[in-house]
C-alpha cells in the first residue's frame, strides 16, 4: 500500500473514533430504586466455583468483585457453614480455585506469592470442627520459579497434579524461566515461527506448552523439589489452551494413575480437533498412553469411576467439528472395552462428575433455552433432570448432597443446596441481593414459531423496565454468537439484555437453527449455510414476535450481534436492513474469504465452509458480506478489539471503511487493549455508553432518517 493511501485510510478510521478526547466512564452509585444499567452490572459480585466438603457441611466458593478504580476484578474466597446458615466468611482475600483437603479441615487455593502464582493452603480445623471466624493464616506450599496453570488434589490428599506452561525441552521449571528472561534481555525483538499457531484467541505462540507435573506433600505439608513430568513426550497442551481447566485431567481412585486429555500438535494442530485420553503412571515410571486413538474427533474430560475400572468420558464423532455432540462414552480398564452411556439423548453434555456408589453421572447441558442440571444413568443411559429453569454454573457432590451455583435472566448466580437427587433445593447465599433490590429489571418471557422449514424455533422477548402496558417500545434485537451457541435463560456480563430494558428498550432475540439445545441436527445444520437457515429464523421470528407482542415498536427497531451475530449483522447490511434504524456489529466476520486466512483455529473454518478457502472459494462467496456493500444503506457502529485473533480487527476495519466511503452514518469503537470480549470494567461501561447512546439516537420518535444509497 502507498504511503499516502495508507495515511488517508488511517485517517478515515481513526477520526470518528477520536471524536472526545476524554471518555466519561466514572459513576457514584445509584441510591433507591433505579432501572438496571451497566454500572449496576459491573459492580455485581459473581459467585462460582462451588465446593462441597467431603462431611457435606461446609460450602466453599469463589466470588470476583470489581475495584472499579483499579479497573479490574478481585478473587476472593468464601466458606459458608451449611448447618448453621447465615452469611459466609471470607476465609482468603485474595485467590482462586479452593479445593477442600481429604479430611475436609482445609482449602488449598491458587494465589500469588511475588508476582508468582503458587499454590496456598488454609487450615481451618478447630476443636469439635471448623472455626472460620479464627483460622490460621494461610500457608504457601509450593515455591515454583512459574506460574501454577491449575491443580488437583490425590483422593488421600498425598500427592497434587500441578500445571505449567514451559519449553518442552528443558529439565526443569528453572529452566524455562531462564530462557525467558534472556529473552527479555534480547535487544533482537523478532521472532521466528515455523509453524502454526503463531497466535491463539489472544496470545503470541513463544513455544511454551501446559505441560502436566505430579508432586507429593512432604511432612510438613509442603512441595519441596522438582515435580516429576507426567506428560512427557506430549506435543499439546495440558489443559488445552485457552480455556482447558482441571477437568482434563484427574486421578484414579486409588492415586496411582492419572487420566488426562491432550491434543498432539505436530502441523495439524489449527485444523484438528483430535483430542485423546491418555493414562499415564502417577510416579511417572511410564510415557503415557493414548487410550482412545481409533477415534479421529475430540474424546476429553476422562473422570474414573469411584471402583477404578470404569473411566467415563466425553467423545465427539465427526474429526474436525467443534460444536459436535458429546456423548458419554464408558472405558472398561480392564478390557478396553468401550460403549457410548447415553446413544438415546440428544444433548451434548459437560461437567461429568461420577456418584460416590458410580451408579449415576451428573452433568449439564444446554436444553431448549436452559442449562439445567441433569443425571444419568451409569447402566442404561436413562436420564433425569435434575435442577431446571435457569443455568446451572459449577456443581459439586459429597454427603448425598449436591452444591450448585444457579442464575437466569433476572438474576445472577448465587450458590444453592439440594439432596443428591436434586429435591429440596434452596438458595443458602444472597450477594447482590440488596444490589437487586433497587436496580430493576425487566421480565422476559419464551416464545415458539414456526421458523425454516415449518420447524419449531424458540425465542424470548425482555420487557423494558417500568413497562406499562399499551404503551410501545423501541426494540433492540439481538442475535447470538457462535454461530452453535445460544440465548438462554441465564445471566451474562456481556450481553446481558437487562442493560438494554433499563434503557428502556424492549429485547427480542431468536434460538436460530444452529442453536445448541434444540437436538444436534438443529445444531449441525447450520454448517454451510451461514446465511440461509438462520436468516429465515429471524425474519420469521422478528415477525412472530411483532404479531405476539404489542408493546414491540416495529418501526424503532435496531439490530445488535457479536461474533457470528456480528456476521449475520453485516449479512443483514446487504440482504435485510428494511427493518432497522441501526445497526451494531460487535467483533464480526465481514470479509469470509480472508477470514479463512487471518483467523487462527482453521478447522473452525473449514468444517463450516465445507473445507479449505483455496479448494472450495465458492462456499466461502456464498454467504460473504463483503459481496453486498453496495446494498449498505442502514446506520451502523462497528465495534473492534486489537487483541482478537478469532476474528482479527482488520474485518471491523475493512467494514467501517465500507461505511464511510459509501457514506452511510457511521462509528467505530476501537479497544487496543481486549480480545474477543471486552472485560475491563472501564471498557464495558464505555462499550455500554456507546452503544445505547447509537441505539437512542436512531430510535428516537424524532431520530434523523438516514439518506439511502
Amino acid at each position: 500500500m502507498k504511503p499516502l493511501i495508507a495515511a488517508l485510510l488511517l485517517a478515515l478510521v481513526a477520526a470518528p473514533a477520536m471524536a472526545g478526547d476524554v471518555v466519561d466512564t466514572t459513576f457514584v452509585k445509584a441510591e433507591g430504586a433505579h432501572a438496571f444499567n451497566v454500572r449496576d452490572l459491573v459492580m455485581m459480585d459473581r459467585v462460582s466455583d462451588p465446593q462441597l466438603s467431603p462431611d457435606g457441611r461446609h460450602a466453599a466458593f469463589g466470588v470476583r468483585s470489581t475495584d472499579y478504580a483499579a479497573n479490574k476484578g478481585i478473587s476472593a474466597i468464601y466458606v459458608l457453614d451449611l448447618d448453621k446458615g447465615g452469611q459466609p466468611v471470607k476465609v482468603v482475600e485474595k485467590g482462586s480455585s479452593a479445593r477442600w483437603s481429604a479430611d475436609g479441615r482445609s482449602l488449598y487455593f491458587v494465589a500469588p506469592a511475588k508476582g508468582v502464582a503458587q499454590l496456598w493452603r488454609v487450615d481451618l480445623g478447630g476443636k469439635g470442627g471448623l472455626n472460620l471466624a479464627k483460622h490460621a493464616p494461610a500457608v504457601q506450599v509450593s515455591h515454583g520459579v512459574l506460574d501454577v496453570g491449575g491443580y488437583k488434589l490425590s483422593p488421600d490428599g498425598k500427592q497434587v497434579l500441578l500445571s505449567y506452561e514451559v519449553f518442552t525441552d528443558c529439565a526443569t521449571l528453572a529452566c524455562t524461566q531462564q530462557r525467558l528472561d534472556a529473552r527479555e534481555k534480547d535487544k533482537a525483538s523478532g521472532t521466528l515461527y515455523h509453524k502454526l499457531f503463531v497466535r491463539h484467541w489472544d496470545t503470541w505462540a513463544d513455544g511454551r506448552r501446559n505441560q502436566l507435573f505430579v508432586a507429593r506433600f512432604d511432612g510438613k505439608g509442603q512441595l519441596a523439589g522438582e515435580p516429576k513430568l507426567l506428560s512427557r513426550g506430549i506435543d499439546g497442551d495440558v489443559p488445552s489452551k485457552p480455556f482447558g481447566d482441571d477437568g482434563e485431567f484427574g486421578f484414579a481412585p486409588d492415586g496411582k494413575t492419572v487420566y488426562f486429555d491432550a491434543r498432539i500438535a505436530g502441523t495439524s494442530e489449527p485444523w484438528s480437533t483430535n483430542f485423546d485420553v491418555y493414562s499415564v503412571p502417577a510416579d511417572g515410571s511410564a510415557a503415557p498412553k493414548n487410550l482412545t486413538a481409533e477415534n479421529k474427533a475430540w474424546d476429553a474430560y476422562p473422570v474414573a469411576s469411584p471402583d477404578g475400572k470404569t473411566l467415563y468420558y466425553l467423545a465427539m464423532k465427526t474429526p474436525g467439528f467443534e460444536a459436535d455432540r458429546f456423548a458419554i462414552m464408558a472405558l472398561d480398564l480392564a478390557s478396553g472395552a468401550k460403549h457410548e452411556v447415553d446413544p438415546n439423548w440428544d444433548r451434548s453434555p459437560g461437567g461429568l462428575t461420577v456418584s460416590a456408589d458410580g451408579k449415576t453421572l451428573y452433568a449439564t447441558a444446554d436444553d431448549n433455552g436452559q442449562h439445567p442440571l441433569f443425571a444419568v444413568d451409569a447402566a442404561n443411559g436413562k436420564v433425569s433432570q435434575l435442577v431446571g429453569d435457569g443455568t446451572v454454573g459449577g456443581f459439586s457432590l459429597a454427603a448425598g448432597k449436591l452444591l450448585l451455583t444457579r442464575d437466569d435472566l433476572k438474576r445472577p448466580a448465587d450458590v444453592y443446596l439440594a439432596a443428591a437427587d436434586g429435591s429440596g433445593l434452596k438458595q443458602v447465599t444472597h450477594f447482590n441481593a440488596a444490589d437487586l433490590k433497587n436496580a430493576k429489571v425487566g421480565d422476559a418471557e419464551f416464545f415458539t414459531f414456526k421458523g425454516w422449514n415449518n420447524e419449531t424455533v424458540q425465542g424470548y422477548v425482555v420487557k423494558p423496565v417500568d413497562y406499562q402496558p399499551g404503551k410501545t417500545y423501541p426494540v433492540a434485537f439481538i442475535i447470538h454468537g457462535g454461530p452453535q451457541g445460544a440465548m438462554s435463560n441465564g445471566w451474562s456480563y456481556r450481553w446481558n439484555p437487562q442493560t438494554y430494558a433499563g434503557q428502556g428498550f424492549a429485547v427480542v432475540t431468536v434460538n436460530f437453527h444452529g442453536s445448541t439445545g434444540y437436538g444436534q441436527a438443529f445444531t449441525d445444520s447450520i454448517s454451510g449455510d451461514w446465511g440461509g437457515k438462520p436468516l429465515e429464523d429471524l425474519k420469521l421470528g422478528w415477525k412472530a414476535a411483532l404479531d405476539k407482542y404489542s408493546f414491540l415498536d416495529g418501526d424503532r427497531a435496531c439490530a445488535l450481534g457479536a461474533s457470528y451475530g456480528g456476521y449475520m449483522v453485516y449479512w443483514m447490511a446487504g440482504v435485510w436492513n428494511q427493518p432497522w434504524k441501526c445497526l451494531v456489529d460487535h467483533d464480526g466476520v465481514f470479509d469470509a474469504r480472508a477470514m479463512y486466512y487471518d483467523t487462527e483455529e482453521l478447522w473452525f473454518e473449514e468444517y463450516e465452509n465445507g473445507g479449505t478457502q483455496y479448494e472450495h472459494p465458492e462456499n466461502y462467496e456464498k454467504f460473504n458480506p463483503l459481496n453486498h456493500v453496495k446494498d449498505w444503506r442502514v446506520p451502523m457502529m462497528v465495534i473492534h478489539s486489537a487483541k482478537d485473533f478469532r476474528i482479527p480487527d482488520t474485518q471491523g476495519l475493512g467494514a467501517f471503511t465500507a461505511l464511510q466511503r459509501r457514506g452511510i452514518p457511521s462509528q467505530l469503537l476501537h479497544f487496543p487493549d481486549e480480545n474477543h470480549w471486552v472485560l475491563k470494567p472501564h471498557n464495558s461501561v464505555q462499550w455500554h455508553d456507546a452503544v445505547n447512546a447509537w441505539l437512542k439516537q436512531w430510535t428516537a420518535k424524532d431520530a434523523p432518517k438516514a439518506a439511502s444509497h
